[in-house]
């Protein structure tokens, strides 16, 4: 059948085959075979021919014209489907249709003219009835209806002879001139659409709605007339520029005379063959002929009407092609000839060699080979040798020859086989023609500069040695034949090889100082940064980083260098690159082998294939790796277990899987490593398990990596769609030619099972693979495609060598790794012998391979490990008899422990039931301590105690047969677990089944846990003291610690305590700790995260998830630390919550409570591991997770939280996930307003105010871990990537984080709070932190700091005001009165001065909180707190100063009246004096007497004149009652009545007795007599009331209204702090200013007494009697008076100003001395009072204490004091004022004496000396007015007597103050408002508030007392009550009071009533041993005094000794250092009568 193919136009062409025809220059494609036949195409408009319109390219002449011949089988006729032509002129202008009823319609094939008629295309001759044929010029005789041509009968032959042109329709030639062959009827119309001539009937029918035309008949019958050929002119003749084996050149002349343009018919025959095509040039090539054929051409020329001429016909032979590629090959005597087979040739062909030997022939042959060796020439000749192909019939080509001289052959194709830094080693190959020949070899090699060297060789290979590394060498080769003579040589340029140490230096790597895996694990730099290496020395930690952490793309590391860093490396290297293998290889000889291994781990998991021999270039020995690999574990399933879904699991070292190796052998064209990939790679996942060359880097050249042997493992998942094997195979890699590593080769043939040789070397020696000891398989595989393949070759080696083969033809890779993977197969299926890896150890040793587990540590490790599971058979039994402590006992201690805390079981006396319970704990510690430690504990001690690597190597190989065991010993219990549930349905045999499964782990965590114990038991024993050392260093190592024993729920704190300790020695105090944790739900991968993120190595497998919790530390680089402010990172991987486990049982919620509470205490980044992007299956655990939070929020703690959502691969799950987030964030919202709710802290509303947490930047969406279908798939490039970036946003987040910085240390005792708050259930209340204790310690002590130079500021200025007002106006001389708007003045000038010390203590605040410290992130929370502390400061300050100005103003204001009568007064004697002087200086009477008289003349004038003034008396009651009613407005009327009604005489007058109507009891206990406490509180207000009366009676000044308000302040103040109620209030105030009133009436009535004015008058008279008399006498007067002003002004002004600076001074020197630690803070000073009583231990002081606590304090404050001026402290303090002062006072007087001038005064003087010093000291003005009215004496005189006297002043003074008993001071006072606090009792036992600032929240106390010592007793038997406020908080118990309004209230719920009071519970028994021990040693004092019985002392109490006492008193005060220096008390604080 003919095959058409649609043209352009709508022709169709036959497909047609190859045949080529060219015209011009171009070429077409034509059938080798000839077809029957061509006929004409139809002509398009504008072109010749229809063919020249085709396909443009196939054909093409001198004209252009082109046309497609397409490709058909063999005599395949063309058929054609004519194309309509239009001429030009016709366009649209046409006659309409002539039939009306028929539509005329013009399509596109329609045409203006008719077409050329069948008869006219085959030249019909109408006359003569005459058709030419379409083929040859002789006459048709039929026509084919298929290939519409008409033939003669020679053409017409093969449509009877071909099948294919059989089938087609033949009929006779008929001629029907005018008639329509279907109608018979006349054509008389012309179809434009058929381009045809058409009858009547034809437009009714097959034409019927064509475009029809009704032309006239004369034109259409000369278009259908015949033209004889005649008429055209043929072409000149054919010439044949061109003649060759397959194609010709036609050239010929255009015709003669003619006009053109001609087309031309070009035909040629070949026998029956006839092809034929028509051009428009006069030239055409043919092609595609046959060689050595004659073919017959004939060329006519056509016209365009389509006339043709007669042909010109002649006839060529091809060409016979000459042989190919002709090669010789001299020899010395004989030569080798070589040649190829011509193309185009088919036939069998011989071939002609004649040999001439100067044109002389000397041999001549036929032969039907390629290749020809002649011998017997002659030596050194020239030759010449012919070789022509010879065909049978058509003769022979001419002969292609080649000239040669017979020579001795050179060595041919030298090339290198390795080169090392010192040698090298050649292969070359030589001619065959040599065979003959006896020949050697000579090699010689030189470089530059050095002597020539050479070596002999008897074969083609040699080794050269001694070569300097680094260096290029010129090395030569010749051949020597035996006879004489040398070759020319082969050249070869070659630089050797560098060291290893070369290499490695470049990597900044030495082989010497291995990198260990603890190492790699430091976050530094180089593991964080994700930044490209810029360095060959950063190349090795780059891919470190990337393999810790599973990402694919660790082996494509590539960097930029300098030249510099590479100048012994070669230029492959010195752009940057090097191989990934020579890095692998590199890094593997570097690092240690615990980092081997981890590193083969990770490798495994990524699916890269690992070393399984590693080689040393520079030793040339090769390791086997067994270790390494010993930590590979893998799951597979066989087909053969796929229907039971099971599995196999295991170490891949312990596996038996057949080997299958592959290795090179010289050359291969085939990618080994690419097609090893292919093949281990499923249909639907690719991966490079091998580095190959199109990898970056990978076409780097190798340098120290040939030689290594990789393995890779494919292990089936049991799918038959996605498995490529149904049974697991290994595939081993040799890098490198084979031929160079036989130790290698040997090691492989012996271990494989098969081994796969590539190599394009067909006939090499194999000799090395076909040994005795070699069992394995061979198979050489090749490919067809290399130069000198040859079958023959190949199928002999194979025989020779027993090999089979396996050759690669021309087919697809994919048929090719089709055909491999079917080889693999069979060998598999065919059970072929096996070998496991850790048992080629043998085949090492047999080919002198080292071991890495050979060496002597490791051995003795494993000698260990085997003396503990050597006998171990079954894990449960095992655990009982070698690891009891931690089994039943642990667990029983654990519960006990939690029931300390909980009490849920109590049914006693708390205190007794708490005895009773740490009675049991002893007891079962004891039964502990009887168990003697078991061999296999020995062991393990042992183990761990020997050689830091030893001991690594004890653990690993403890783990990996630990593992291995339980294993198995799971394997088995789960099977039997399905059958018992698949068959028999046994609950009780499933339900121990389960536990046994449950307990079937066993690891070196259980010997861990037992160590443990062991120390808990008793840590004092000599054995286990170094036992926390060991672990402390193993944790140091990199190994995991477990945290939390997960089989009995508790922390061995003791234990770990122990271990965190010598941790914190070890590393020398350098151990500061961030934390990060994860937390989610079991089984989601949170182990892999961490492992995946740090390098880490936690325990994960598939269906076995972590227990309890374990710690791992990654040290922190130096370099780094600074940037993250820590030494370690620890690492805590935790048991998955909602564990199924659990979930059957009612305490799994709390155990996942307890868990969270547990986890987000200790980090400091919590990582919450969400499964997918569903949170729905998280809501539970996110509730657990938001109370975790916020109770470490309430302790001072906000860590920071990250959610990753695994599993989530979308690119747009983040942005698609906004809503989702938004919507997260309101559950987590709501559920913290939930959750604060229940734990009663509604402030906290947002999810943000309890942690730290950005939705969008804390929130990441991770991919799934595995790529692909397991066990095959390898780690996700992807989850790499993504957790890198989690990794590094939190280590960025560290970075600028605020967060806590524990120290090993101190990060137990965290860990301690945070557990001791587990084990509560109220965690919030119960929370007792000593960390947080001891930060709050520190701030308090700073702000106490803070607060003191606060008031020292506030004081001083204060000082200076108040001087001031004393001062006004009388020190300048002008005795004017002070008005209200100076005191305004000065209440302004307040603001401003406390906006700027309230400006410093803010700034301090701020600054404290806003450093970097460790301590400050746990007290953030009371930054607030103290803030308000600080503004109650201000106010308090504020309040206080103007008070004391408007006290210091009324004062000044009081006495302003007594002050104008005494300016009155001296006036007038002023006057009368003056007088008196004029009028005796004129008597002439001198004498004294005289004077006397008329002084005393004048004086009782003045006496008489002054009579009129007095100062009255005032009644102070009304204004005691106006202040007092002022304060009583907000009372009820009754206070108001009784106001009204009383007499302040009356009140007072006894002592002050307290009424109370109402007690406060409990359930089960009374509270002894309340209204005593109330007596002693009210007490203590009097005792401060009168004391303060006693002051201001003293100060002998008039009475001010202040006093009275000052005194109701005092006690507002007090009774606030005891919730006075108001008739008790109303009679205390009564009763106090009763008392105040009567003091106060005597101390106004005598100061008016003593300022009277006529008292006054006489005691001035003396002073002014005197001055007359020295006036009149004109005496010097300086001595006197500067005596005078010294002693009566000076001395009292100086004494008042030393007193009043030493108030401040003494409270300063008491805080900054060696006790002053004591005054720091409330605590510090309640741990020292404390203290001092322990060490008295006296009863009489704790009652005082107790009962008395505010007397007791200040007594013992002021006690210090007094001892202070006892030991000569403050005089000290007092003469250095009083030095101060004096030197300021000299210095007045130098200074306005070096002023004074001739007319200054001694008036002006004094009162310039008072002016100056008014700022510092305050006159008498009644001493100072009495000299300066008449004192007249000289400047200079009076300042140096002046200047003598105040020495002896300071003397006297200072004398004094060394004698002085009494204080005229307080400077107790200051101290005991400091530590005394806000005095605050707890409501249960009365210890006092120890909480700093007075405006804080909540009260605490560190340690709480018995509930007897507070004066409780139990109801019904009257005895004292032993339990402890602390203890009760967390017990059923119940109490009632006057707050709950006589209902019962739990106390776990006291915060209901008492909200602000904080009593953390104690969760060990011995937390308030203090109190016990008083309680139990002064019980029976006591009970007298609280007049009850003595209380029921528990039996442990009985045993505490003041040791006990004094451990639980630094414990409870967390004193971190002990107060060395007691509280400095004088004996009489141990008198109690003082106290």
């Amino acid at each position: 059948m003919s095959f058409l193919q649609e043209q352009p136009g709508g022709t169709t062409e036959p497909t047609r085959g190859k045949e080529e025809v060219r015209e011009g220059s171009m070429k077409t494609n034509f059938p080798k075979e000839p077809i029957g036949g061509t006929s004409e195409q139809a002509r398009m408009k504008g072109a010749s021919d229809p063919e020249e319109l085709s396909h443009p390219g196939d054909v093409s002449s001198s004209g252009g014209a082109r046309v497609q011949q397409s490709a058909a089988s063999s005599h395949q006729c063309e058929a054609q489907t004519p194309a309509p032509e239009m001429p030009e002129g016709t366009g649209t202008d046409r006659p309409p249709s002539p039939v009306a009823s028929v539509m005329s319609m013009r399509s596109d094939r329609s045409r203006d003219l008719p077409m050329n008629f069948k008869a006219e295309d085959k030249g019909t001759d109408v006359s003569s009835g005459r058709v030419q044929c379409d083929v040859c010029p002789n006459p048709a005789v039929k026509t084919c209806l298929t290939c519409r041509d008409s033939y003669c009968m020679t053409c017409i032959r093969p449509h009877y002879t071909d099948p294919d042109l059989e089938r087609h329709l033949l009929q006779d030639l008929q001629v029907h001139q005018g008639c329509c062959e279907q109608h018979h009827r006349q054509l008389e119309f012309y179809c434009r659409t058929d381009q045809s001539a058409v009858c009547s009937r034809c437009l009714l029918y097959n034409h019927k709605g064509h475009d029809v035309i009704e032309p006239d008949m004369r034109e259409l019958w000369a278009h259908c007339r015949v033209t004889k050929i005649e008429d055209v002119p043929p072409p000149g003749l054919i010439q044949f520029p061109s003649v060759l084996s397959n194609t010709v050149t036609l050239r010929w002349s255009p015709p003669e005379g003619a006009a053109g343009p001609y087309r031309y018919r070009v035909t040629w025959r070949r026998g029956q063959e006839t092809r034929r095509i028509k051009v428009a040039g006069s030239q055409v090539e043919v092609g595609r002929l046959l060689p050595g054929e004659k073919y017959h051409f004939s060329v006519a020329t056509l016209t365009e009407d389509g006339r043709q001429s007669t042909c010109v016909e002649r006839s060529v032979v091809t060409e016979v092609p000459v042989p190919k590629n002709l090669t010789v090959t001299p020899g010395p005597t004989c030569v080798s000839l070589n040649w190829a087979k011509p193309d185009g040739l088919e036939d069998k062909v011989s071939y002609l060699l004649q040999l001439f030997k100067r044109e002389e022939l000397v041999s001549s042959k036929i032969t039907d080979s390629h290749t020809f060796f002649t011998s017997g020439l002659q030596h050194d000749s020239e030759y010449t040798v012919q070789v022509s192909t010879t065909l049978e019939k058509n003769g022979q080509s001419r002969p292609t020859s080649k000239q040669f001289r017979t020579v001795i052959p050179a060595p041919e194709h030298l090339t290198v086989s390795y080169i090392t830094a010192s040698s090298a080693s050649l292969r070359w190959i030589v001619s065959a023609v040599m065979d003959q020949t006896p020949h050697s070899f000579l090699v010689s090699y030189q470089s530059e500069g050095t002597e020539l060297k050479s070596v002999s060789a008897e074969s083609c290979s040699a080794d050269i040695t001694g070569l300097i590394p680094g260096i290029e060498y010129s090395v030569r080769v010749f051949t020597e034949p035996q006879y004489g003579g040398r070759s020319q040589s082969a050249s070869i340029q070659l630089k050797s090889g560098f060291c290893l140490s070369d290499l490695l230096q470049a990597l900044n790597l030495k082989i010497k100082e291995k990198i260990t895996f603890s190492s790699v694990l430091e976050i530094s730099d180089e593991m964080v940064c994700d930044k490209p290496a810029q360095s060959l020395k950063q190349l090795p930690w780059t891919f470190l980083r990337k393999l810790m952490m599973c990402n694919l793309n660790a082996r494509n590391v590539k960097c930029t260098v300098t030249h510099t860093d590479l100048s012994c490396i070669d230029d492959a290297s010195e752009s940057g690159i090097i191989n990934p293998l020579d890095l692998i290889t590199a890094v593997f000889l570097c690092s240690d082998p615990f980092l081997q291994q981890e590193m083969v781990t990770k490798m495994s998991m990524c699916q890269f294939a690992v070393p399984l021999l590693l080689p040393n270039c520079d030793t040339q020995q090769c390791t086997l790796m067994l270790w390494a690999m010993r930590d590979i574990v893998k799951i597979y399933r066989p087909h053969s277990l796929a229907g039971d879904r099971a599995f196999v699991e295991g170490r891949i070292v312990e596996m038996d899987i057949p080997m299958v190796s592959f290795i090179r052998l010289g050359e291969s064209c085939l990618p080994k490593s690419q097609i090893l990939n292919k093949l281990l790679s499923n249909p639907h996942q690719f991966y490079d398990t091998f580095v190959h060359r199109d990898m970056e880097c990978g076409n780097v050249p190798r340098k120290i990596s040939d030689g290594l042997v990789e393995v890779s493992w494919y292990l089936p998942c049991g799918n038959p769609n996605i498995d490529k094997f149904t049974q697991p195979i290994a595939i081993a890699n040799l890098r490198g030619d084979g031929w160079l590593f036989k130790t290698q080769m040997s090691f492989l043939c012996q271990a494989s099972a098969a081994v796969f040789i590539f190599s394009d070397i067909l006939d090499g020696d194999l000799s090395t693979l076909t040994t005795r000891e070699n069992k394995a398989e061979l198979f050489l595989v090749t490919s067809s495609e290399i130069n000198n393949f040859n079958m023959e070759t190949l199928q002999d080696t194979c025989r020779k060598h027993n090999l089979k083969n396996i050759v690669k033809e021309k087919q697809p890779d994919a048929e090719f790794l089709k055909m491999l993977c079917t080889c693999l197969s069979n060998i598999v299926e065919r059970t072929p012998p096996t070998i496991k890896v850790e048992d080629m150890v043998d085949v090492a040793d047999n080919v002198g391979c080292l071991t890495d587990e050979k060496c002597d540590e490791c051995v003795r490790a494993r000698k260990n490990a085997v003396k503990i599971t050597e006998k171990l058979k079954n894990i449960e039994k095992f655990k009982m008899e070698n690891l009891p402590l931690h089994g039943e006992f642990w667990k029983d201690i654990s519960q006990l422990e939690k029931e300390v805390c909980r009490m849920r079981d109590i049914d006693e006396d708390i205190e007794h039931y708490r005895s009773s319970l740490s009675n049991r704990v002893k007891k079962l510690r004891c039964e502990q301590l009887q168990n003697e430690n078991s061999k296999a504990i020995f062991s393990f001690i042992a183990g761990i105690s020997q050689s830091v690597p030893e001991r690594l190597y004890f653990l690993k190989w403890l783990k990996i047969q630990l593992d291995t065991l339980s294993r198995r010993h799971l394997s088995k219990l789960r099977k039997q677990y399905k059958e018992c549930r698949n068959k028999q349905r046994n609950m009780n045999e499933i339900a121990r089944l389960d536990e046994q499964i449950s307990r079937s782990s066993l690891g070196p965590e259980h010997f861990f846990r037992e160590l443990g114990q062991f120390y808990e038991c008793d840590p004092t024993r000599e054995t286990v003291q170094h036992l926390p050392a060991l672990c402390a260093q193993i944790l140091l190592d990199g190994f995991p610690l477990e945290l939390v024993d997960g089989d009995a729920s508790n922390i061995p704190m003791k234990w770990i305590s122990a271990v965190l300790t010598q941790l914190h020695q070890k590393v020398d105090s350098k151990s500061r700790i961030l934390v990060l944790t994860v937390l989610g739900v079991q089984g989601t991968g949170k182990s892999t995260l961490l492992n995946t993120m740090f390098g880490v190595q936690f325990a994960v497998s598939s269906g076995r998830c972590t227990r309890g919790a374990f710690m791992l530390l990654t040290k922190v680089s130096e370099e780094f630390r600074s940037k993250l402010d820590c030494d370690f990172l620890m690492v805590i991987d935790t048991e998955g919550l909602k564990s199924p486990e659990l979930a059957a049982f009612d305490t799994s919620h709390k155990h996942d409570n307890e868990l969270a509470m547990l986890v987000v205490g200790l980090s400091d980044i919590t990582i919450v591991n969400v499964a997918m992007e569903n949170n729905t299956e998280m809501k539970d655990i996110l509730q657990i997770v938001v109370h975790a939070f916020l109770r470490m929020k309430e302790v001072g703690k906000k860590p920071r939280c990250v959610f990753v959502h695994q599993n989530v691969s979308d690119l747009s799950a983040h942005m698609n996930n906004m809503r989702d987030r938004e919507k997260l964030v309101d559950q987590l919202n709501e559920m913290t307003r939930a959750a604060a709710k229940m734990e009663k802290r509604e402030a906290n509303t947002k999810f943000t105010d309890v942690m730290k947490y950005d939705p969008d930047k804390d929130t990441y969406y991770i991919p799934g871990l595995w790529h692909g279908t397991l066990p095959m798939a390898p780690m996700n490039t992807g989850y790499s990537e993504a957790v890198y970036k989690v990794k590094k946003s939190l280590i960025d987040a560290l970075e600028i984080d605020t967060i806590e910085r524990y120290t090993a240390t101190e990060f137990c005792r965290w860990t301690q709070s945070v557990w001791d708050a587990v084990k509560f259930e109220n965690f919030i209340f119960n929370f007792r932190n000593s960390l947080v204790a001891e930060a709050y310690t520190r701030l308090c002590s700073e702000y106490n700091n803070w607060e003191w130079s606060y008031q020292k500021e506030i004081n001083s200025w204060l000082l200076i005001k108040e001087t001031y007002i004393s001062n006004f106006g009388f020190a300048d001389g002008k005795n004017v009165h002070i008005s209200s708007t100076e005191l305004d003045k000065m209440i302004s000038d307040v603001s401003v001065m406390l906006d700027r010390v309230d400006k410093k203590l803010f700034r301090d605040l701020e600054e404290y909180f806003s450093k970097e410290d460790n301590h400050v992130v746990l007290v953030e929370k009371y930054k607030e707190e103290f803030k308000n502390s600080a503004r109650c400061l201000r106010k308090e300050a504020e309040n206080g100063i103007k008070n004391s100005l408007h006290r210091a103003f009324d004062i000044r204001e009081g006495m302003e009246k007594v002050n104008e009568i005494k300016n009155t007064q001296t006036e007038t004697i002023e006057k009368g004096v003056l007088e008196l002087l004029q009028i005796c200086q004129k008597s002439n009477v001198l004498t004294d007497d005289y004077l006397d008289q008329e002084f005393e003349k004048m004086w009782e004038g003045i006496k008489a004149k002054l009579s009129s003034y007095r100062l009255e008396t005032k009644n102070l009651q009304p204004e005691f009652f106006r202040v007092l009613k002022s304060s009583f407005i907000a009372k009820t009327g009754h206070s108001k009545k009784e106001l009204n009604d009383c007499d302040l005489n009356e009140y007072g007058q006894g002592g002050f007795t307290v009424k109370l109507k109402r007690f406060q009891e409990t359930e089960n206990l009374l509270r002894y007599r309340p209204e005593k406490q109330m007596q002693d509180i009210c007490n203590n207000i009097i005792i401060d009331c009168n004391s303060f009366v006693s002051e201001k009676v003293q100060s002998k000044i008039d009475f001010n209204k202040t006093y009275i308000r000052e005194i109701l302040r005092i006690i507002d103040e007090k009774a606030k702090h005891c919730e006075m109620d108001e008739e008790c209030e109303v009679a205390l105030k009564l009763h106090i200013c009763g008392r105040a009133f009567r003091e106060f009436q005597k101390m106004h009535k005598y100061f008016i007494e003593f300022n009277n004015p006529q008292r006054q008058l006489e005691l001035t008279k003396s002073t002014f009697k005197e001055g007359f008399k020295d006036l009149f006498h004109r005496r010097d007067q300086c001595q006197k008076k500067a005596k005078e002003f010294t002693e009566k002004c000076l001395k009292q002004a100086v004494h008042d100003y030393v007193n009043k600076k030493l108030g401040l001074d003494i409270a300063d020197e008491i805080m900054k001395g060696n006790s002053g630690v004591h005054y720091c803070t409330v605590t510090h000073f309640q741990h020292a009072l404390l203290k001092v009583m322990l060490l008295e231990d006296r009863y009489e002081n704790y009652k005082a204490y107790i009962c008395s606590y505010e007397s007791f304090v200040k007594q013992c404050i002021m006690m210090q004091t007094d001892q202070m001026a006892k030991d000569g402290k403050i005089a000290i303090l007092q003469k250095k004022h009083l030095s101060e002062i004096v030197t300021k006072i000299t210095d007045t007087v130098t200074l306005l004496t070096e002023q004074a001038n001739e007319n200054t005064d001694i008036k002006a003087f004094i009162q310039n000396i008072c002016t100056d010093l008014k700022g510092q000291l305050i006159f008498s003005k009644d001493y100072v007015n009495s000299f300066l009215i008449l004192n007249t004496a000289k400047i200079e005189q009076f300042s140096i007597s002046l200047g003598e006297f105040i020495k002896e002043m300071e003397e006297s003074l200072a004398q004094s103050y060394d004698n002085q008993s009494d204080l005229p001071f307080k400077p107790h006072i200051m101290l005991f408002e400091r530590m005394f606090g806000c005095g605050k009792q707890c409501p249960f036992c009365g210890t006092p508030c120890e909480a700093g600032g007075k405006e804080h929240s909540e009260h605490f106390s560190s340690m709480h007392r018995p509930l007897g010592l507070g004066s409780y007793r139990w109801r019904e038997n009257d005895k004292l009550v032993t339990d402890i406020c602390s203890s009760v908080v967390n017990s059923g118990s119940k109490f009632q009071s006057d707050k709950t309004k006589g209902k019962p209230v739990s106390y776990k719920e006291y915060r209901t009533v008492y909200p602000n009071w904080k009593i953390t519970g104690d969760a060990k028994v011995e937390a308030t041993d203090y109190w016990k021990y008083v309680l139990m040693k002064f019980n029976t004092e006591f009970a007298r005094d609280y007049d009850s019985e003595p209380a029921d002392i528990p039996p442990n109490w009985t045993k505490l000794t003041p040791h006990d006492a004094m451990e639980s008193l630094t414990k409870s005060f967390n004193i971190s250092t002990p107060l060395q220096t007691p509280l400095n008390l004088p004996s009489e604080f141990y008198n109690c009568s003082s106290v």
